[in-house]
């Protein structure tokens, strides 16, 4: 168990692989006080209709990258990214740096605040490498890979195949594993009540 928090805020990386209840437990620590950075929303405001990366994707990708709305066309990235591991790399040295200049602004804003925890949401934290040494721990959303696909399907119109390539394409839960302070365990037996008091477990420890 790790040592109470000194640090204030104390910065605490959220990860889970897709259809791992991520969402929820993020969502369950906002509501219990703590400031909460999401970086896919930072990412999706980014390639939206007018967002600031779009002129620099049309300029790498080509201007069909951007559809009729004026957004990124996600399908067509996803295909291609899928499809290219090299495009994924141009994708994310557009969208990094920008990412991480609108956290570094939103962590500055709940210091400011006076936030005791700031909770930064990163589906890819295991991933991307860097982020690991901007955090005090890892909290990771753990369950089997068969639950995520289970989850997944159920909630979207992906195949199954289209899910597994998803999985396929980020860390393994081994890997997620490997880089945890705290894990709470979202798999079968696991009711929306119990995750939250789990959470609600580890937002107290940061007296929340």
């Amino acid at each position: 168990m790790k040592v109470a928090p000194e640090r204030s805020p104390f910065r605490l990386g959220l990860t889970g692989g897709i259809g791992s209840g991520k969402s929820t437990v993020a969502a369950r620590l906002q509501a219990r006080g703590a400031t909460l950075i999401d970086a896919d929303h930072i990412s999706r405001s980014l390639t939206a209709s007018s967002g600031i990366a779009l002129p620099l994707i049309a300029q790498a990708f080509g201007a069909d990258l951007i559809d009729a709305q004026g957004a990124l066309n996600r399908v067509r990235m996803r295909e291609l990214v899928f499809a290219d591991p090299s495009a994924r790399q141009r994708l994310e040295a557009i969208l990094h740096p920008l990412i991480a200049d609108q956290t570094r602004q939103q962590h500055e804003a709940a210091v400011a605040a006076g936030s005791k925890l700031v909770v930064h949401d990163i589906p890819l934290l295991v991933e991307s490498g860097h982020w690991r040494t901007r955090l005090d721990g890892v909290l990771v959303v753990d369950c089997r890979e068969s639950t995520q696909t289970e989850r997944v399907m159920a909630r979207s119109a992906l195949t199954h195949e289209a899910v597994q390539a998803i999985i396929d394409a980020q860390a393994t839960r081994t890997q997620r594993l490997a880089t945890a302070d705290w894990v709470i365990y979202n798999d079968d037996g696991v009711t929306i009540e119990t995750l939250h008091a789990y959470t609600d477990q580890i937002a107290a420890w940061f007296g929340l």
